[in-house]
């Protein structure tokens, strides 16, 4: 009788594992895990995991520091995430920071092969039979005439015309990113940016003013978007959000 109820007790066990469905993010450092020593420097995918049930939907964010389209395939990040992803996962692929810097060939990718990545990484999602989401690149805090200004070039569109030609969601993180900058305003928006003075942190000494890079406020802003995002799309995601 004791071997029965422990078997049925891990077969309960497996099957409640297995229903748990994972959200994979893929994308750079505006979105990535920081370490200690970069605090209070925030990725807006560390903020994810509490809009959702643990128990139903677990946050994996693989984004990573500095990586593009292009490098994040290259150095096998995203082999990694196809080798852990199954039928019923989500994957959010958010990218274009890096992809634009074309003085760092390790990392750019042009308008063109940044949309061929993309269209890459949803076939590949696909065949796990797992459901994709692409993200625009959020806003970098740059300001002219108390105005946003959009400094991510033709991306955000190139992600636009992939999910609109794949049939995907995209959530437009730039468009709302900066009608949260244009909220907050010009000074207003330095709250949600790494920016220090001198001797403010111990992490950086010498103080840091970063338009890229948020602190948890910012990260916060940014992660009540992505959900904006989810909600306002068709994805079956939508039902594991709290209320």
């Amino acid at each position: 009788m004791k071997v029965v109820i422990a078997l049925l007790f891990s077969l309960a066990v497996s099957l409640s594992a297995s229903a748990q469905i994972t959200v994979y993010l893929a994308g750079d450092s505006t979105c990535a895990n920081k370490t200690s020593d970069k605090r209070p420097e925030t990725g807006w995918g560390e903020m994810l995991q509490q809009y959702f049930d643990p128990a139903k939907v677990k946050v994996d964010n693989r984004a990573l520091n500095g990586r593009s389209t292009k490098s994040f395939v290259d150095e096998g990040h995203w082999q990694k995430i196809m080798n852990a992803v199954k039928k019923g996962d989500f994957v959010f692929i958010e990218f274009g920071h890096n992809d634009e810097k074309k003085d760092k060939p390790a990392i750019y990718a042009s308008p063109d092969d940044y949309k061929a990545n993309l269209t890459r990484f949803i076939k590949d999602v696909r065949s796990k039979g797992a459901t994709p989401i692409l993200m625009t690149p959020v806003s970098r805090r740059k300001f002219e005439n108390e105005v946003p200004v959009k400094t991510h070039g033709e991306y955000p569109e190139a992600a636009k015309s992939v999910g609109k030609t794949q049939k995907v969601d995209v959530i437009d993180m730039e468009s709302k990113s900066a009608a949260v900058l244009t909220h907050y305003g010009n000074e207003g928006s330095r709250k949600l940016f790494l920016q220090l003075k001198p001797g403010e942190n111990p992490n950086y000494p010498n103080g840091v003013e970063d338009n890229t890079h948020f602190n948890p406020t910012g990260a916060e802003e940014m992660a009540k978007l992505a959900v904006e995002g989810i909600r306002e799309s068709k994805s079956k995601l939508v039902k594991y959000l709290r209320k």
